[in-house]
């Protein structure tokens, strides 16, 4: 690694459930830096600090910039931003000797400043005083700190630059030369986007290729100017200047297979001296990959479709439903646990599902008319469509359904969940995002089909599912986390990992005396991100919207199979 960037670490998210969130990165840069070396200006370097219960830890951190008081930083800080939650920051500067460790004595520290995400996010643009200990100000030191939220819609792009025939600034050996890329803002401010490493001794340097969002680039606007300067690089930090270039990213798209383009690296000073002057060289984009980016509204908002089903448990571990202290026990002032578990989930998942109607099943009882054992069956008892009108529907077809039915088991799970994963499934083809699979499965006690469970889920993790698991009651639930692949992959019984961690698993009692929104909160959060996995592995782009998002569309169910409708992927564009 060279003295102007080091490798940008990937993306680092604070405290939180993991999901599709929103992405903030942040830029720093600070001005008039007490000066602490004797024969040098400081070399500062910023180190991001984030407060987790009461206690300051590193979360990521700046290259180290040499003899510079004034210091842009090219590193960015990649954060997910919660608005409920109260996101604490500390930026520290210090003084870097040497190696990269940060030192132990008063004099490396120059000064820092806490705020909270919030803050930053709210103002855009926050620049603070710095500040020693006891509060004391560093001189005229600030730092500022340039908040951008990276959007679902959003891009990235992947850029590839070399130069030719660069001038040559040393005396005894060739240029060591770096690129730096601004964008130009609306109040003609201008933004570090990126700095290239150095490329040592070399007047036709190939630079390695990097990533940059569009927002970060150009803020998705392909007109707006960027301002590229190719620097020698000094050790002691006084670069010398080559030469600059404005482009843009509509020029930069001109690119194509066997054709690069190319802008003169023009030094203003010579330009105005010399009458034949032409370039300090030529920067040459070779390479331009435009990556999109969905998010999970992408997908709903193009037209995907949430098919919500819900498995109930009916063995008799849960007790005689007519008995006040059985879990099935319809208190007509009270919902139960599983009445209140399926409302919480059902009721934000309809919102996502035009038709509002959802398979209801049940599983571990014997059911009419030969009251054989069931692990899969219709709560209102018609095989042919199992679904009820909204969530309201299912809770009267579960009600409807206690006293016909007589309470048995094993509690056997794999049975749903390889039909449900089938469903999913469709014909086996699928190529567009018309349609995502939630399955909540309500039960009191522990699988007793664990193998047969974890076989199903690793075949069910390869298709457009997501499996929510609430455990009623007081028992036991340790090897339910087992499905929860959070502590761990989940294997089949053959040790075939999951392709995808689609399994959320949560006793009902950790939120007694929590809201219902708190449990659906809980269940819910990583579906969002399981979407986006799931199409983004398949390279399934979303459906072009291609009607009123108010107005209702034919819901695409199994019984309905001719009405899913396939829309063109859209082509990928700003």
């Amino acid at each position: 690694m060279n003295d102007v960037q080091e490798a940008t670490s990937p993306a680092t998210s604070l405290s939180g459930p993991a999901t599709c969130v929103s992405k903030v990165e942040l830029r720093v840069s600070c001005k008039a830096l007490l000066d602490r070396d004797t024969l040098n200006k400081s070399d500062p370097c910023v180190i991001l600090m984030v407060q987790t219960n009461g206690q300051w830890t590193e979360l990521d951190r700046t290259e180290v910039i040499k003899s510079n008081l004034h210091p842009v930083f090219a590193k960015v800080f990649s954060l997910d931003y919660y608005f409920e939650e109260v996101q604490k920051l500390r930026f520290e500067v210090y003084d870097i000797h040497g190696t990269h460790s940060i030192g132990t004595r008063d004099d490396d520290f120059l000064g820092g400043v806490e705020c909270t995400l919030g803050q930053i996010v709210a103002q855009k643009k926050m620049m603070k005083p710095l500040l020693l200990k006891y509060g004391k100000y560093a001189g005229k030191s600030t730092i500022t700190v340039h908040a951008e939220e990276i959007s679902g819609n959003n891009g990235y792009l992947e850029l590839s630059f070399c130069a030719k025939k660069l001038d040559d600034k040393d005396l005894f050996s060739k240029s060591d030369p770096f690129l730096e890329i601004y964008r130009i803002n609306d109040d003609e401010t201008e933004q570090l986007v990126h700095r290239t490493e150095v490329i040592k001794n070399n007047l036709n340097p190939v630079w390695e290729p990097f990533k940059v969002s569009l927002i970060s680039l150009c803020s998705c606007d392909e007109d707006r100017k960027l301002k590229c300067l190719v620097w020698d690089y000094d050790s002691r930090g006084k670069h010398d200047f080559i030469g600059e270039f404005y482009a843009t990213f509509r020029e930069m798209q001109k690119i194509s297979s066997g054709n690069k383009v190319t802008w003169d690296c023009v030094n203003p000073k010579y330009k105005q001296k010399k009458r034949n002057y032409k370039n300090s060289g030529v920067v040459i984009l070779s390479d331009l990959k435009l990556h999109r980016v969905y998010s999970f509204l992408d997908y709903i908002m193009g037209g995907c479709q949430i098919h919500f089903t819900v498995a109930i448990d009916f063995t008799a571990s849960n007790g005689d439903p007519r008995n006040s202290c059985s879990l099935h026990y319809i208190n007509p002032y009270q919902p139960n646990e599983y009445l209140k578990a399926l409302i919480a989930v059902g009721e934000i998942c309809q919102d996502y599902d035009s038709d509002k109607r959802f398979s209801a099943l049940g599983f571990g009882a014997r059911i009419p008319p030969n009251y054989e054992v069931s692990h899969d069956f219709a709560i209102n008892f018609n095989p042919e469509d199992d679904e009820c009108e909204e969530i309201q529907g299912v809770v009267e077809a579960y009600q409807n359904c206690l006293p016909k039915i007589q309470l048995y088991g094993p509690t056997n799970v794999s049975p749903i969940i390889t039909r449900i994963a089938k469903l999913s499934a469709g014909d086996g083809n699928i190529k567009d995002a018309s349609r995502y699979h939630i399955l909540l499965i309500l039960t009191d006690g522990v699988v007793t089909d664990m193998a047969d469970t974890r076989e199903a889920i690793v075949r069910a993790s390869y298709q457009p599912l997501s499996i929510i698991i609430v455990g009623v009651g007081n028992a036991d639930f340790t090897d339910m986390q087992i499905l929860d692949g959070d502590d761990g992959v989940l294997r089949s019984p053959k040790g075939e990992p999951v392709l995808r961690d689609i399994v959320q698993f949560v006793p009902f009692r950790d939120f007694k005396t929590a809201s219902p929104a708190a449990l659906a909160k809980c269940v819910l959060a990583e579906v969002p991100k399981q979407v986006v996995e799931y199409y983004s592995h398949k390279a399934i782009s979303p459906m072009c919207p291609q009607r009123d998002l108010h107005t209702p569309h034919p819901h695409p169910t199994r019984h309905h199979p001719d009405r899913i409708t396939t829309h063109p992927v859209p082509g990928t564009k700003l």
